[in-house]
């Protein structure tokens, strides 16, 4: 019966090694895809407050337009509320949570028109 080789001394702890380096790998892309997931969530989230802000200042309910977008945006949101004429658009960014991704920004962005009895009492 042969007998196995002796293992040569420079190649010891290598398969350790490449576990350890695999086991990173997979920690780094499942915070990836975690921090993905969470910007989605974030773009969600302000075009929500986008478009309910948007449709209560059509209604002219201006004042809980803005307490509104921001209740329902990600936490540090700016919301930008802009009555051109009839119609409102209303913009939305944040930066997604986690800070993972930290070179990207959310926008959205919503319009609607003014109702006719809102339009004319402005």
């Amino acid at each position: 019966m042969p007998r196995a080789a002796p293992a040569v001394d420079g190649e010891r702890g290598s398969a350790t090694v490449e576990a350890a380096l695999a086991v990173c790998a997979v920690v780094v892309v499942l915070a990836m895809a975690l921090a993905g997931a969470a910007a989605v969530l974030g773009q969600l989230r302000c075009t929500d407050a986008a478009r309910e802000a948007a449709r209560l200042v059509a209604r002219g309910e201006h004042g809980q337009a803005e307490d509104a977008a921001r209740t329902v945006a990600p936490a540090g949101a700016t919301v930008i509320i802009r009555v051109d004429g009839d119609e409102v658009i209303v913009e939305v960014s944040a930066r997604p949570a986690g800070g993972v991704l930290p070179g990207l920004s959310i926008r959205a962005e919503a319009m609607a028109v003014l109702e006719p009895g809102v339009a004319g009492s402005r």
